[in-house]
């Protein structure tokens, strides 16, 4: 198993432009990259859309196309991608929706979520939608979403991450839970 710091060095020397570093480093992201995608993908409904290795090999393919990004450490490469997953889940999401105009809508209850896994009956498109509407309000606090929630990571790993305490990251994700719960309440209110 790879280092952190080495793992942080082939990001480092990718972004700079080293194709060798990128056939070394794609092997040792993989697995945890697979993980991500397949927690996502974990209580996602069951027709067959999409399978961890879809995803995981449509996010290799948008991290590929980024130019010029500089990677600051392995914690910032996997909440990128667990982004980036999440992006191509609500993208075919919005697709979906398009199509069918609007049917199937589930509320998220994020009162009951006390794990870094998506709750399966999570409308992504009402998220993605309330989690835009937060990052205008406290971008930190939709960042610790993304990091807890998509990303999988811990508190520890979360604060870490945003360069603040872990009592902070706390703070911030039961405040944004309280106040995505509100935000998505109002949308089913508005539903009915």
């Amino acid at each position: 198993m790879t280092k952190h710091g080495d793992l942080t060095g082939l990001l480092q020397a990718w972004s700079a432009g080293d194709a060798a570093a990128l056939e070394l480093l794609a092997p040792l992201v993989h697995q945890e990259l697979r993980e991500i995608a397949r927690r996502m993908l974990a209580n996602e409904s069951r027709d067959g859309r999409w399978q961890p290795t879809d995803l995981l090999q449509e996010t290799y393919l948008r991290l590929l196309d980024w130019r010029a990004v500089h990677w600051q450490n392995r914690l910032h490469f996997f909440a990128t991608a667990a982004r980036m997953m999440r992006r191509v889940l609500v993208d075919a999401a919005r697709a979906r929706r398009r199509i069918k105009r609007g049917e199937g809508i589930v509320p998220v209850p994020l009162d009951e979520i006390d794990v870094a896994t998506p709750d399966p009956h999570v409308d992504l498109l009402a998220l993605e939608e309330a989690l835009e509407s937060l990052a205008a309000v406290n971008a930190r606090a939709a960042q610790i979403v993304e990091l807890r929630f998509f990303g999988g990571c811990t508190v520890e790993e979360t604060a870490e991450a945003l360069d603040v305490s872990a009592r902070t990251v706390t703070s911030e994700w039961n405040m944004a839970r309280a106040w995505l719960l509100q935000r998505l309440s109002e949308g089913v209110e508005h539903a009915r």
